[in-house]
């Protein structure tokens, strides 16, 4: 077995590692898995919301302070969404609310052309993954900022389509 392709059964959990920028706010990086189907179509990986009925989003956590931004980008996608890939250049970076107290957070969104999708990875029994077009992922996804996020992805990518 290759060693890629040996993923921990549990989500990393706990805060003892995450990393805060100089104004407190927490730190948090997401990809947006894409991927361009037989259609020559753009697709995106969206994943339900660990609490039932709030939604899909993108895989998104804590950044902690052994690993650097595009290994926490990619660790939180395959723990999440259990996909493989190429994380590609930051698509930005976002203040939003945080929903669970009246603190805000610091978010770093990437694209993550996948390569591999997981048969079995940490967060499968909590949630559920789906592909879908740009303008459904537009519809189901709860969070402006990552909106914000997938219009950049889709400039980016048509300013330099795949050959």
């Amino acid at each position: 077995m290759e060693l890629k392709k040996m993923v921990p059964k549990v989500s990393r959990s706990g805060r003892h590692l995450q990393r805060y920028n100089k104004g407190q706010q927490r730190q948090v990086v997401g990809c947006i898995p894409y991927r361009i189907n037989s259609n020559n179509a753009l697709e995106v990986l969206v994943i339900s919301a660990q609490r039932k009925g709030k939604g899909m989003l993108f895989p998104k956590g804590g950044w902690e302070c052994d690993e650097t931004i595009k290994e926490a980008a990619l660790r939180e996608s395959i723990e999440e969404a259990g996909v493989y890939g190429i994380v590609e250049g930051e698509l930005g970076t976002w203040c939003f609310k945080s929903k669970g107290n009246d603190g805000y957070y610091e978010g770093h969104m990437f694209p993550l052309l996948v390569k591999e999708q997981l048969e079995f990875w940490p967060e499968k029994d909590i949630r559920r993954r789906a592909w879908v077009s740009v303008a459904e992922a537009k519809e189901v996804c709860q969070y402006t900022w990552m909106k914000e996020a997938l219009d950049l992805l889709v400039m980016r990518l048509e300013s330099a389509p795949f050959k």
